[in-house]
């Protein structure tokens, strides 16, 4: 999988296409807020005329059924009467017109009508021939018209005339227009200051991602102390969490490069030294010394071994550094005991034999565990006691090495799994250690997923354990 770093250009690249985005959403959403608001106010605006147009008619409607003042009498089929008596009593509305027709022609209007509505000639044509309620709108000279016609039916039954209510609702569809003018200058204003206040927004939002671009920029293999400065919580900040530890992990990662190299230098540099000075001293054909061959061979071996060590410290971060399998710990203990034995002459014993079978890796334990027992006999004398237990606890695989020697200083107990880590021992019995042994057995020990402690042996000197999980458990004897 391959990625690409931000740098500070990409980063403001990245602010202005938030912000472009957020902006570009904010003013789609006040346009279409300004444009729902205007058709939904025209819609009210429709809707309250209507409302208003039939409310004269309904007027209208109740007067034809009702007493002639004039008379006393209902009005019967004096159409003329009726048109008079409401256009006396009846005054319009701002923008509103009374029109009544008589046997087709227009009879009479209301005073200051906003047009002459009654010189429309094809509209009273259509108006006079209603038979029923009709509601229309019509362009006209005088803007756009609203109007509700009905017939005027006499008590024979007879169509005499129609009653014409018409409203021109220009005027408050200009009130309708300014007032989404106003929402729109309204809406033009607040998305300036949105913008501006996006703008300071995504640059604190991105900050954390300018800070790691930053600090990725200023890292180097001579400088990996820079780490960011991490405020408040969220995935950002997270993320900045997440790549201090990185950083973290690779700092140590270097420092222990350059201390193993420093390390194995150090550790190599000196059998060769001496096998130079040694093979120096060889005059041409003579044959070597036996005294000089042996330390030759010695320093061989010795340098075999720091390189076996360095291969299996190497291996140890691999995945495959183990292969586990059933593995019957009494068969193991009894094992390492008996190899063990060969390291020197100690009072070996075994104590607490684990009755279980667990899923380990043989040779890796066992190189582990003797690598424990090699610690101990170096530091010991002859007649010392060592021993080698194992025992089961809390779903716990335990296996050591306690020794009767003088334990491990406390200024060592901290670096004492570290590699190239070797004790000042005034009883140390062996100088050809490199100082690998118990940081292989701790990384072993990762590798099965436990891990490795000290303790003082109680009557003096010091116990290495070894916890492992037992993973799949079985009864001794079962191993097929």
């Amino acid at each position: 999988m391959t990625g690409r770093l931000w740098g500070r250009g990409s980063l403001s690249s990245a602010r202005a296409r938030v912000l472009v985005g957020a902006l570009v959403l904010l003013a789609a959403t006040i346009a279409v807020s300004i444009l729902v608001d205007r058709a939904v106010l025209l819609a009210r605006l429709d809707d309250r005329v209507d409302d208003e147009l039939t409310q004269e008619v309904d007027e209208f409607r109740r007067l034809v059924g009702g007493i002639d003042p004039a008379t006393g009498q209902p009005f019967g089929s004096d159409v003329t009467a009726i048109f008079d008596t409401f256009l006396d009593r009846n005054v319009p509305g701002e923008d509103e017109v009374f029109l009544a027709l008589v046997d087709g022609a227009p009879y009479a209007r209301s005073a200051d009508a906003p047009f002459p509505i009654e010189e429309l000639d094809v509209l009273v044509a259509v108006w006079a021939g209603a038979g029923a309620p009709l509601l229309r709108t019509d362009d006209t000279p005088g803007g756009t018209l609203r109007s509700l016609a009905v017939p005027v039916v006499t008590s024979e039954g007879q169509p005499r005339g129609t009653f014409v209510v018409a409203r021109f609702p220009a005027g408050e569809r200009a009130e309708v227009d300014d007032a989404v003018r106003v929402a729109a200058v309204v809406g033009a204003a607040a998305f300036v200051v949105a913008s501006l206040a996006a703008w300071g927004i995504a640059g604190r939002v991105l900050a954390p991602l300018r800070n790691l671009a930053e600090a990725a920029a200023a890292i180097d293999e001579s400088d990996l102390s820079r780490r960011i400065d991490v405020r408040g919580s969220g995935e950002l900040a997270e993320l900045s969490h997440r790549f201090n530890s990185m950083l973290d992990r690779v700092e140590g990662a270097f420092a222990a490069q350059r201390s193993f190299l420093d390390d194995a230098g150090h550790e190599l540099r000196t059998p060769i030294t001496v096998l130079r000075g040694h093979i120096e001293l060889v005059e041409g054909g003579d044959p070597l010394p036996v005294e000089t061959r042996d330390l030759l061979l010695d320093e061989i071996d010795r340098m075999s071994r720091i390189v076996e060590d360095l291969v299996t410290m190497a291996k140890s971060e691999r995945p495959d550094f183990v292969t586990t399998a059933p593995v019957d710990v009494i068969d193991l203990t009894h094992d390492v005991l008996d190899k063990a034995r060969a390291l020197g002459a100690r009072q070996w014993r075994a104590e607490a034999r684990a009755v279980v079978v667990a899923e380990l890796d043989r040779q890796r334990i066992v190189q582990a565990w003797m690598n424990l027992a090699r610690n101990a006999a170096q530091h010991t004398v002859e007649g010392d006691t060592i021993t080698i237990f194992s025992c089961d606890r809390d779903d716990m695989l335990e296996i050591g090495v306690a020794d009767s020697g003088e334990g491990v200083a406390g200024t060592d107990r901290e670096r004492v799994f570290e590699r190239f880590a070797r004790g000042a021992s005034a009883r140390r019995t062996d100088g050809d250690g490199a100082g690998l042994g118990l940081a292989i057995v701790a990384a072993i020990a990762a590798a099965h997923g436990g891990s490795v402690r000290l303790d003082d042996t109680s009557g003096g000197g010091a116990t290495f354990t070894i916890r492992l999980p037992l993973g799949r458990r079985q009864p001794p004897g079962t191993i097929s």
